[in-house]
Order: C-alpha cells, then structure tokens, then sequence
C-alpha cells in the first residue's frame, strides 16, 4: 500500500469562495492546472471549480466576472484522506472524469492528487523494477 501523502503535491493552490470568477480563470491558465480547491478562512475544503464548471458560467444570463466563484463551485468534492491507498484514488480516476483529488487531514486541505502524478508513480515504480532486473 501507498498512502496518498507520498504521492500527494503539497504545494497546492487554492481559493476562497469569495474569489472573483476572473481572478479564477487567470490563476488556471497562469499556473496551467484544470481545477482549483476551493477552502475557508481555516483551509478547510468547502468546493472544487474546474475548467468544466467556467464553461458553465458562459450559460449565465445576470453574471459579472467579477462575482464570487461559490455558485460556480462543485460542493460535492470527492476527497480522499492522506492515509488512503493510492490504488483507491486510481480506481475513482478510472471511474469518474475529474483530473485531480483534493487530499484532506481533519477536513482540511492537505493536497492534491492528479492523474500525472499517479502515472508518475507507476513510471518510477517500473523504472525501479527494471533496475532490480538488471542488478
């Protein structure tokens, strides 16, 4: 078993619910990640948005982007806790077409796993093999 915590990013970037829609957007493409955990004033995670969820917003009739990204913002976020298998956070990328999960410790945020770092893991786990093979 690997725990999420060896393989989660740590230094995650996240919003507040309150953000501004374009201070959202700018930070997707500035920082080119698909999604963003959304948390309180005490890092506890509240949402997720995703590039998925701002197409939505183009459907909006009354809509400023400069309104806060709550009504945009998935609030049912799967998360799995840092001590999870890493095999069950890959079987829920199988399963669903989200690209990252958000990784909790007390019901904050402690990072997040994507779908590269889980083929990062698989890569260095064979490259490990291989060079076993060859000792």
């Amino acid at each position: 078993m690997i725990p999420a915590k060896d393989v989660m990013t740590t230094d995650v970037i996240s919003i507040r619910p309150e953000t501004p829609i374009i201070e959202a957007i700018n930070l997707l493409l500035e920082k080119r990640i698909s999604g963003l955990p959304v948390v309180d004033g005490e890092m506890n995670l509240v949402g997720v948005v995703s590039e998925k969820d701002f197409l939505n917003i183009l459907f909006q009739d009354k809509m400023s982007v400069q309104d806060p990204i709550q009504p945009f913002m998935s609030k049912k976020v799967i998360s799995f806790k840092e001590e999870d298998d890493v095999i069950k956070v890959c079987e829920c990328f199988i399963r669903h077409p989200i690209r990252r999960v958000p990784i909790v410790k007390d019901g904050k945020l402690a990072g997040v796993i994507s779908r590269r770092d889980v083929l990062r893991l698989i890569l260095e786990t064979v490259r490990g093999i291989e060079e076993g093979h060859r000792e």
